[in-house]
C-alpha cells in the first residue's frame, strides 16, 4: 500500500488527469506513468482483461508511481475486493443509480468500521509481511480512493443523494452512457448531455465532492475545469486515434503536395 496522490490532490482542490485504459497492456500503464499522468483507469468493465492481468498492470503503474484505478464492472463486494486485493489504489464503479448503490459500493471497499470489506495477506498488504495488517487497514480506508459513475435518467434524478453519501470521492459523469439515457446515443457532444452534466457537476461540488467527466481534448478540458470538475480522463483508443490520425494526415499533405 502506498500513498494515493490523486485523493491528495483531490483534497487540496487541484486537478488530476489519466487515461481509461481499456488493452490489456502493462507495458501501456508504465508508458502513461512515465508521461506523468496522475492515474489510469484500468477498465474492467469495458476491456478484455482478466484479474491476473489486471493485477500486473497495477504492478505497472507501481513501478512508475502512477495511481491504479480500476473500473469494476459489477457493484459485487467479492468483486470489488479482488482488485483492491491485487494494489488497486481505488476503484469506479459505473451504473450507480441511487444512495443505496453507493453506500454499498463504500461498504465493499473500505475495512471495518468504515465498510465490510473482508481482510486478509493479499498483494495490496505485501502479503502480510511487507505490512502488519493494523496498519494496513488504517491506510487503506485513507488512501482508497471511492469513485461512482452516474449515468442514467434515475442517476441524475438522485445525484445529490449519490454524491452526499460519506467516503465517495469521486462522482463521475459518464457521458456516453448518457447520451444514450437521454435519447442521443453516441452523441457525447449533445446540448442536452452537456447541459445535463454541467448541471449534475454543480449539485455534486456543492456537496462537496469532486467532479469527473471524459475530456477528449484540451478544449473540452479547459471548460469542464472552467466549471470546477477535478477529475479528468481520455481513452487510450482515443489517444491512439487521435495521435495516428493526426501523424497519418501530415505524411499524406507531405506526399500531396511531392514532399
Amino acid at each position: 500500500m502506498r500513498k494515493n496522490a490523486v485523493k491528495e490532490k483531490l483534497r487540496a482542490g487541484e486537478a488530476v488527469v489519466g487515461i481509461f485504459c481499456t488493452l490489456p497492456s502493462p507495458a501501456t500503464v508504465e508508458m502513461l506513468g512515465l508521461m506523468g499522468y496522475d492515474f489510469a483507469i484500468i477498465d474492467a468493465e469495458h476491456g478484455p482483461m482478466d484479474l491476473e492481468t489486471c493485477e500486473d498492470m497495477v504492478r505497472a503503474a507501481d513501478a512508475t508511481d502512477i495511481v491504479p484505478i480500476v473500473r469494476v464492472a459489477m457493484n459485487l463486494p467479492q468483486n470489488i475486493l479482488r482488485y483492491l486485493d491485487a494494489g488497486a489504489l481505488g476503484v469506479q464503479i459505473p451504473m450507480v443509480n441511487s444512495r443505496e448503490e453507493a453506500e454499498r459500493v463504500v461498504a465493499s471497499t473500505k475495512y471495518p468500521p468504515l465498510g465490510r470489506r473482508g481482510l486478509a495477506g493479499t498483494r495490496a498488504s505485501g502479503y502480510g509481511v511487507g505490512m502488519n495488517l493494523v496498519d494496513y487497514v488504517a491506510m487503506a480506508n485513507q488512501e482508497t480512493l471511492v469513485v461512482v459513475q452516474v449515468e442514467t435518467r434515475e442517476a441524475l434524478a438522485r445525484v445529490e443523494e449519490i454524491a452526499a453519501v460519506e467516503q465517495v470521492d469521486v462522482v463521475f459523469l459518464g457521458p456516453t452512457d448518457l447520451s444514450t439515457a437521454l435519447g442521443h446515443p453516441g452523441q457525447a457532444a449533445h446540448p442536452e448531455v452537456l447541459a445535463a452534466i454541467e448541471e449534475a457537476g454543480r449539485s455534486i461540488l456543492s456537496a462537496g465532492k469532486a467532479v469527473g467527466t471524459i475530456a477528449r481534448d484540451l478544449e473540452a478540458y479547459s471548460h469542464w475545469r472552467e466549471l470546477g470538475f477535478q477529475y479528468l480522463a481520455t481513452s487510450l483508443t482515443s489517444f491512439i486515434a487521435q495521435a495516428g490520425r493526426a501523424y497519418l494526415e501530415g505524411i499524406r499533405k507531405y506526399e500531396g503536395a511531392g514532399g
